[in-house]
């Protein structure tokens, strides 16, 4: 091995952006053609490419930081500042939602009724699965953080998973209340800007919970093999940024199009 004088991490050419490339154009193709053609084939195997590619590009990143020591504390300096632009850049990416609803339910125009909810739109009740909702993500804010401290402070490895355990069965459930609600909807995403502005929103919110649950899973799983330690942990850290950012945007999500827009 040549001898390195500098705290940086030189990576090595990797397959793997490419092949997740493929994998999401083919999966979106699959969508269109779910949607046109009502076969599945192309988006289960565009997900398929996605899923082997997360899989070997994941276990990349921890034979680099866990085993092979790459990741020294410049490099996780870098990853650090790598994650809070990226979360900036999903705050970014909510906010054109949160823009989208206001324009149209601030001033609602004739098309609509000139009211909002729109004509014909009957809104969720905020004080049912909505509100549980928020209790659920609110209670897997303190779980996770309550992981966090323990795997801090050096506390028994149990209490850091059981926490975190905890957290991923919150995720899961508010995922699938989600879905119930979704199933028994009285609008569609076709049913004027309501429907757009509230599925688009809450939709790509939903998904942020599904990869933020994945992102956790992965964290359990490594805590079991011992690969994170109180001083050494970004990767789970970085899980946790991402499930609080989850959380605020459900808050605000919940605040104005679930309570304030009913």
């Amino acid at each position: 091995m040549t001898k390195q004088f500098h705290p940086y991490h030189i990576v090595n050419q990797s397959p793997w952006p490419l092949t997740g490339a493929i994998g999401a154009m083919t999966m979106m193709v699959g969508l269109l053609e779910l949607i046109y053609l009502k076969s599945f084939f192309m988006m289960l195997m565009g997900m398929m490419i996605i899923i082997m590619t997360m899989v070997q590009w994941w276990r990349d990143i921890i034979r680099e930081s866990s085993f092979q020591g790459y990741h020294t504390f410049k490099v996780v300096n870098g990853l650090r500042w790598g994650m809070i632009l990226f979360i900036t850049s999903e705050v970014l990416f909510f906010l054109s939602f949160f823009w989208a609803f206001f324009h149209s339910s601030l001033a609602p125009s004739m098309e609509i009724g000139m009211m909002w909810p729109p004509m014909g739109i009957n809104a969720f009740n905020p004080m049912k699965i909505p509100l549980l909702n928020t209790l659920i993500l609110l209670s897997s804010g303190v779980s996770v953080t309550w992981s966090h401290n323990s795997i801090m402070g050096g506390e028994k490895l149990n209490v850091t998973k059981n926490s975190l355990l905890i957290t991923i069965i919150l995720g899961v459930y508010f995922t699938f209340l989600q879905g119930w609600e979704y199933w028994s909807s009285s609008f569609t995403m076709s049913d004027s800007c309501y429907g757009s502005t509230f599925y688009m929103a809450t939709g790509f919110h939903g998904l942020h919970v599904l990869v933020g649950s994945v992102f956790l899973m992965v964290c359990l799983m490594r805590l079991h093999n011992n690969q994170f330690s109180s001083s050494h942990h970004f990767g789970f850290e970085a899980a946790i940024w991402y499930w609080h950012f989850v959380d605020v945007v459900w808050l605000f999500l919940y605040i104005s199009i679930y309570w304030w827009g009913y």
